[in-house]
């Protein structure tokens, strides 16, 4: 009988465990740092943009003030652009640079990149600071 009821608690917690949704962190830039009418936010040669990277040592090695930073769109074929280039001008806190539009016409959430450093391009304007 106890062997019965034991094997029956088991069985529900095990289905008690395994039935409980699964809860997943993750960090989402969106809503606090940039606009989302991305259709009017373009950003041309002279225009100040900050750049969000990993924060990590990779980033810090590889990119420094005044390094060139070629910038990529994807369309919605996804073919990979080149649209312009950015000019580093400093890095902000931990995760983020500040940068100057050099060439073309840059967009939020385009793709800078050097070597294999990328960092995603957030419009200037609405970065705290």
């Amino acid at each position: 009988m106890k062997r019965t009821i034991i094997r029956s608690l088991t069985v529900l917690l095990l289905l008690i465990v395994v039935s409980s949704p699964l809860t997943a962190f993750a960090v989402s830039y969106a809503p606090l740092y940039h606009r989302q009418d991305k259709e009017e936010a373009v950003m041309t040669a002279g225009k100040v943009v900050h750049l969000f990277h990993s924060g990590t040592e990779d980033v810090r090695r590889t990119t420094h003030a005044n390094d060139i930073l070629t910038v990529y769109r994807t369309t919605p074929s996804c073919e990979v652009k080149e649209v312009g280039k950015i000019r580093v001008i400093a890095y902000i806190g931990e995760t983020y640079l500040k940068g100057e539009v050099v060439e073309g016409e840059v967009k939020p959430d385009d793709i800078a990149k050097k070597g294999k450093v990328s960092c995603l391009v957030i419009s200037a304007g609405t970065c705290s600071q």
